[in-house]
């Protein structure tokens, strides 16, 4: 029979230095959540609070009242799932391309590496993104990044680790390298696919960069940018809004945090339904030296 194992001196403090320490990870989220649930005198009154004595939603009436939000939560969802699509059709193909014995795989491999360490630079970039005429339009912020390189090498290590006699016996059956990649190698790699996908997703939902650079339009902009913009004049953002919510008792922190809670709350709803894949799918995926 197996002992159960007691608990020493050394696993209490452990056990209490792990507590602390995820209590001060969750606590900046928690606090934020409940000074957008509150109104000003009470987190004039208690900033750092562990129960709101009193709870309004007239912060989030004041967030979504703005087309501009509302505006930059649609941008983003299409981002977000375009780009997720995109990035991990190329990562796949490109991933299982690389697994091939195809001519000149190693100076394809040197190309693709070079290109983590080196750039063209930012001006030849927007010089490119211009004659491509991808100004001030929301396809700049899927079609330049294709890839990730890391997940790229994750993906294609997985893939040499599935065994050849599967792809032999599928070829033997009159299997092209479509039919096995769709058919045999994509269904066994579910856990991995699983998590690069989230990866991109919260890399895509957090897309802010080509927004700030290449896009112009207010309609367009991506949900990061306006939060951004929410987050650094909250005042101007409340001024724009008083007529339409003259009734409402507001105060820019409680605008700023109403903003991240919305921002943040929809790509975190992910991880429970793909919790289950981190594991597997990271420890499945590590590189080979």
């Amino acid at each position: 029979m197996m002992t159960k194992r007691k608990f020493t001196v050394v696993d209490i403090i452990i056990l209490i230095l792990l507590t602390i320490f995820g209590l001060a990870v969750l606590y900046p989220f928690y606090n934020a959540i409940l000074v957008s649930l509150v109104p000003q005198h009470v987190y004039a009154e208690s900033p750092f609070m562990l129960w709101p004595d009193e709870i309004t939603l007239d912060a989030y009436k004041q967030v979504f009242n703005d087309q501009t939000l509302i505006n930059g939560m649609k941008t983003t969802v299409i981002v977000t799932f375009l780009g997720t699509v995109y990035n991990m059709l190329i990562t796949i193909l490109t991933s299982y391309a690389l697994t091939k014995d195809i001519p000149g795989r190693k100076f394809i491999n040197y190309l693709i590496l070079f290109t983590m360490f080196f750039s063209g630079g930012l001006i030849p970039y927007y010089l490119l993104i211009k004659n491509l005429g991808l100004i001030n339009n929301i396809l700049v912020m899927v079609l330049p990044m294709g890839f990730n390189i890391m997940y790229m090498i994750v993906l294609r290590s997985f893939f040499n680790d599935i065994p050849d006699a599967l792809e032999e016996s599928a070829k033997i059956d009159g299997a092209n390298d479509f039919i096995i990649l769709f058919k045999i190698i994509l269904p066994l790699s579910l856990p991995i696919l699983a998590t690069l996908s989230l990866y991109y997703g919260v890399n895509r939902w957090n897309e802010w960069y080509h927004g700030m650079l290449f896009i112009n339009s207010p309609d367009i902009m991506p949900l990061q940018l306006v939060l951004r913009n929410i987050v650094q004049d909250a005042s101007k953002f409340l001024q724009g809004n008083t007529a339409a919510m003259a009734n409402v008792e507001t105060f820019s922190e409680g605008i700023q945090m109403a903003s991240v809670v919305t921002t943040m709350f929809p790509i975190m709803m992910l991880y429970p339904f793909l919790q289950r894949y981190f594991l597997s799918g990271l420890t499945l995926g590590a590189v080979k030296s």
